[in-house]
């Protein structure tokens, strides 16, 4: 199965929600791209600037991330951008 060769992740925090429930602004954004590695959570591995995370290819979802070589803070998250204009999918 061929994965995206990169992505662009939002960090946002958890509080932050719009009128309509979307995810508010991202407080970072980071292009990662493929490793060739796998994560420790099974998916594929991508990092840059200052970001690597695991992510499931088929569901588009971060799996394991860390920030500048640290696990993300409580009530923060991490999302993979979505094609049209940068912002996550509201869940």
């Amino acid at each position: 199965m061929s994965h995206p060769q990169s992505y662009e992740l939002l960090l946002i925090p958890d509080h932050s929600r719009t009128r309509s429930g979307a995810p508010g602004r991202p407080l970072r954004s980071a292009v990662v791209a493929a490793t060739g590695e796998t994560g420790a959570s099974g998916y594929p591995r991508y990092a840059g600037e200052g970001m690597e995370a695991d992510i499931d290819p088929a569901t588009r979802t971060v799996e394991a991330v860390l920030i500048d070589g640290e696990e993300l803070d409580y009530g923060m998250s991490v999302r993979v951008a979505e094609a049209d204009g940068g912002r996550p999918a509201s869940r």
